[in-house]
């Protein structure tokens, strides 16, 4: 990843923040997308300047703007002369079972994670045709094709970011452009300590829990969900494309 350019939606802050330290720390070069956390934003930028100078910078857009989005794209092949890799990891997230959640509900989640991907990609594609050997990494879940309660709109988003890996695998490969998906399981972010806290279980105990979805019987680490990424977007997988990649303990065998 020496000197390749990145684009990471939804960089500043969780599992997109550590797939960023862990790219940069590879040798590439980031544009970090956010779109209202502003201060965590300019805090990682700040930190990972610090170790490799001029090497982070940032743009906020939003992921339904899509004039926005080509002018992100814009902004980052001006400021490192070109692209190498996207890596759409925005999303929202909705705690919706079908029967309560109302249409409204269903496309804001749907617009994000599903066309925020389909817009930041239509908007990439012609630099990323010009670098001949790039990549892009959609950022899905198990949950995409393992059944739970109580995320439908947000599970059938993932699921749709899948089909749209494949298909964009397909019409991209004669430019040269990989595509592919990481599905993570269940991982320790503020978000999911912030959920557990709300119902009274600390981060130890939520830790101590043995995970019982999972084969391996804990939670995965952000770092561990960075590392698929990393490969995903390097040149060690040049002959990887149009796959979705599960990150997640075991759950989707079980």
């Amino acid at each position: 990843m020496q000197d390749k350019v990145v684009l990471i939606t939804g960089g500043a802050k969780r599992v997109g923040a550590v797939i960023a330290r862990r790219l940069h720390a590879a040798g590439a070069r980031l544009m970090l997308h956010y779109r209202s956390s502003e201060a965590e934003a300019e805090a990682l930028k700040n930190e990972l300047n610090a170790r490799r100078a001029d090497s982070v910078s940032l743009v906020q857009a939003d992921l339904l703007d899509i004039a926005g989005l080509a002018e992100m794209v814009k902004n980052t092949v001006a400021r490192f002369e070109h692209l190498d890799v996207l890596i759409n990891n925005a999303a929202l997230r909705n705690l919706d079972p079908v029967a309560e959640a109302d249409d409204a509900r269903w496309q804001a989640l749907l617009q994000v994670n599903l066309m925020g991907a389909v817009h930041c990609s239509r908007a990439a594609l012609p630099a990323l045709r010009r670098q001949g050997r790039s990549s892009i990494v959609n950022v899905s879940s198990t949950y995409a094709v393992v059944g739970r309660k109580g995320f439908a709109a947000y599970d059938a988003s993932k699921a749709a970011l899948l089909s749209l890996t494949r298909s964009l695998a397909w019409e991209e490969a004669a430019h040269g452009v990989r595509v592919n998906a990481v599905c993570p399981g269940g991982t320790l972010t503020p978000y999911t300590i912030g959920r557990a806290a709300q119902r009274g279980l600390s981060e130890t105990a939520l830790r101590a829990d043995s995970k019982a979805d999972t084969l391996l019987k804990r939670w995965a680490e952000p770092m561990e969900v960075a590392w698929p990424v990393l490969w995903l977007a390097s040149e060690e997988a040049s002959f990887v494309t149009g796959t979705s990649l599960m990150v997640d303990g075991g759950t989707a065998v079980m």
